[in-house]
């Protein structure tokens, strides 16, 4: 056996343990599903040390400057800087209770800080309320606005190397008229491509209660306003625990660098009058991680046993969510054209008697 099946590998885009394949002589990952050569293993492991080496030195300030309070009702950890000592859940708005110190674990390496004010916060959710006709008057009261909470979500970025391989059959048509007939000439060419392709800041939050296209909705965040994390970013705010790690959520960043690097590499082929793809694949051969905070203005509204979220980017002002309809509104609506209808009707068939 040699000495690189001996070897203990991580997985190098979730973390996960290798398994040595006899027969493709190479590692493969039972978790994600990845496969990689001996000599990109023990390249990507060493560079796994180091820099679990530098992140080792700062978890252990990160545990004694924190307070994680829980929330009875729902279950949420809250991470807060130490002086605060007592705040609400964002999720249901019940009071939280101090639980003690989050692990050095859960310390991030970069933050994005808040640019986005309380103020501004709520003339946005305002204007985003005009434009919507039917929403409960709970929603828009200045109430439901003390909910709205200023949150440091979990976010895991990743950044990708993917290489690329694809077979298509492409078309170039070329017609032309003599004398009284119409000729057209078709050429087929097989087209390959093959790429490396590298994918900088794939974003997947680490909240599994928070939903995912609720964040998706409000990207892009500009990662050059990221600073090395500090708990002084904290104060005022609240930031949630992650309880999803890299390698649950690698599924969701593999599809999009995945998804992406086919969109490329067809979109390479737009010269041509016809493409049809024979043969796509894509394989992720590193992920490189950053644990980081990104800002986001919450709020969630409960209506009729059903919750709505609400998110703002903390950073850039997007904002996103599922309005609660007000369904008597929207009949006494339809009645009231339903009755315009009818009295229109009447008066058309009496003129016309």
């Amino acid at each position: 056996m040699s000495e690189a099946s001996m070897q203990q590998y991580k997985c190098p885009n979730c973390n996960a343990d290798l398994r040595f394949h006899p027969k493709k002589q190479g590692f493969a990952c039972d978790y994600c599903g990845s496969f990689f050569t001996p000599e990109e293993c023990k390249a990507a492991n060493e560079q796994m040390e180091k820099q679990a080496a530098e992140q080792a030195e700062k978890i252990d300030a990160f545990a004694d400057g924190n307070n994680l309070y829980t929330c009875p009702s729902c279950g949420a950890e809250l991470i807060t800087d130490a002086n605060t000592s007592a705040t609400e859940c964002y999720y249901c708005h019940n009071a939280v209770v101090l639980k003690g110190r989050v692990s050095g674990e859960y310390r991030p390496s970069k933050v994005i800080p808040f640019r986005i004010t309380k103020d501004e916060a709520h003339q946005i959710f305002k204007d985003w309320c005009k434009k919507r006709h039917f929403l409960p008057k709970e929603f828009t009261s200045e109430a439901q606005l003390l909910h709205m909470q200023g949150v440091y979500v979990p976010f895991w970025v990743a950044n990708c190397d993917v290489h690329g391989t694809m077979r298509a059959v492409c078309k170039r048509v070329h017609s032309w008229t003599s004398g009284d007939y119409r000729y057209t000439e078709t050429k087929e060419y097989d087209v390959f491509r093959d790429a490396a392709i590298r994918f900088d800041g794939i974003p997947a939050d680490g909240s599994s209660k928070i939903e995912d296209q609720l964040m998706e909705a409000i990207e892009p965040f500009d990662y050059s306003g990221a600073v090395d994390f500090e708990m002084a970013y904290l104060s005022g705010f609240l930031s949630d625990k992650y309880d999803m790690n890299k390698g649950q959520v690698f599924p969701r960043v593999r599809n999009r660098a995945v998804n992406g690097s086919d969109q490329l590499l067809r979109s390479s082929m737009n010269g041509y009058d016809g493409i049809r793809v024979t043969q796509s694949d894509m394989q992720v051969l590193r992920t490189d991680w950053q644990y980081m905070l990104l800002p986001v203005w919450f709020m969630n509204f409960q209506y009729k046993g059903m919750e709505y979220g609400f998110a703002i980017n903390g950073q850039t002002g997007r904002q996103a969510g599922t309005p609660p309809l007000d369904t008597k509104k929207l009949t006494l609506l339809c009645l009231l054209i339903a009755g315009i209808c009818l009295l229109l009707g009447a008066l058309i068939g009496g003129m016309l008697g």
